[in-house]
């Protein structure tokens, strides 16, 4: 009961004092969700990172642990996929790929991340980077030429956005997440989002900045991109509901297993809009005809059976324990940075009161520890900081990267 209510709190539906009880929060009906019109269109439409030289301890945000895979799990399910596959599974298919693998990813995805969408919403993708990439296609071919993005934000998605010919616009995020005053200052329609765990702050986005972003996208049938790129690793409580929840005709979700088993399988979804789906389907038609069937198809029985959940549940235990020894080595050789953001992820950012965090970054580095900048993953002005990725690395290992850029960053002694 206690996470129920805490649920409806994260997702800005009611508001709870001390002493006053739990209301309904203002302005917090959910829309209604339209009937599927693009069934028949749908039909007709069937015809990372190697470690440099020097480096033994790779801090680069966004490495899973790969070491983590499971082999025995992912081989079981393989064979009982084999075992009763037809000829007909192996062709093209359906180019939003497989039916069996979208029926199990609204069922797993509307029980874990309170995704509202039928099977036929869903588009699988190779990985969160293609779902990006038709977004943006789609999106310039009718007229949206600048997208909004978070600043700090992922430069990879930047990046990404900038080569198919959108125009970035950098809202400054806070505690709370993005900042809705200057979002609309820039005049963009689309923003790009990470609001269950922000890259690279790691905050969340409140619930009061929720319900300003939703009415914001409200206006004008304005469009959110969530990139729900690493929900499933929250490590001290459950993980907020996403934004598409609450409002399934403003939001295209993006997901995939590549922060889960490995990116290497480079599979994801995409959940847009029922206006901007047919459009999406024939581009991911024209790229590559559809995804990989056979991955396809022992994801979904991995998430028949459980395994796939049984895997979550021991690798967020690995990872809590992993971010735990790295946190404690930063206490104990770098005290005077500032750790940011909730228990969650595969990374953390560390501010530090002062520097230029590109020549930061190069010191650590001739030690042999390999981090980002935070300057690398922000285009307006603000504190220094390095972005460490620890899921890649053994407890052991993290409490030496830790010691290694403490030593770094150390005034050299007289």
């Amino acid at each position: 009961m206690v996470q129920a209510y805490q649920r409806l709190v994260d997702e800005g539906l009611a508001s709870a004092r001390t002493g006053s009880g739990t209301v309904v929060a203002r302005d917090a009906a959910v829309p209604p969700r339209p009937a599927a019109d693009r069934r028949r269109t749908l039909h007709e439409l069937r015809l990372p990172l190697s470690t440099p030289d020097g480096i033994d301890l790779n801090l680069s945000p966004g490495v899973p642990d790969l070491a983590a895979f499971p082999r025995a799990a992912w081989l079981r399910a393989e064979r009982a996929v084999l075992d009763r596959v037809t000829a007909s599974d192996l062709g093209y298919g359906d180019p939003g790929g497989s039916p069996r693998l979208r029926g199990e990813l609204v069922g797993w995805l509307a029980r874990t991340r309170g995704i509202r969408a039928d099977a036929d919403d869903v588009l699988v993708c190779g990985g969160v980077a293609q779902g990006q990439a038709l977004l943006a296609q789609v999106l310039v071919a009718r007229g949206a030429a600048a997208m909004a993005v978070e600043d700090p934000g992922s430069r990879g998605t930047r990046d990404q956005l900038t080569h198919w010919g959108v125009r970035t616009e950098p809202v400054p995020i806070d505690r709370n997440g993005i900042l809705v005053g200057p979002l609309r200052e820039t005049g963009a329609t689309t923003v790009v989002l990470t609001p269950a765990h922000q890259f690279p702050t790691g905050v969340v986005l409140a619930p009061d900045r929720r319900r300003e972003l939703l009415a914001w996208a409200g206006e004008d049938d304005r469009l959110i991109v969530e990139d729900d790129y690493d929900a499933e690793h929250r490590y001290d409580r459950t993980p907020v509901a996403a934004l598409q929840g609450s409002a399934p005709e403003q939001v295209a979700y993006l997901g995939s297993i590549s922060k889960s088993l490995a990116p290497g399988m480079r599979l994801g979804w995409l959940i847009a809009p029922r206006r901007l789906q047919a459009d999406l389907l024939a581009a991911k038609h024209a790229s590559d005809l559809g995804s990989s069937a056979l991955p396809q198809l022992v994801l979904a029985e991995l998430l028949t059976n459980g395994d796939y959940e049984r895997h979550l549940r021991t690798v967020r235990a690995r990872q809590r324990a992993r971010r735990d020894a790295l946190l404690a080595g930063l206490r104990a050789h770098l005290p005077q940075a500032r750790v940011r953001g909730v228990a969650a992820g595969l990374h953390l950012l560390v501010e530090l009161p002062s520097g230029d965090d590109v020549a930061i970054a190069e010191q650590v580095r001739a030690t042999g520890v390999l981090v980002h900048p935070l300057s690398w993953h922000r285009r307006l002005p603000g504190p220094p900081g390095l972005v460490l990725g620890y899921a890649a690395q053994t407890p052991d290992r993290l409490i030496e990267a830790a010691a290694r850029i403490g030593q770094a960053l150390s005034p050299p002694r007289p």
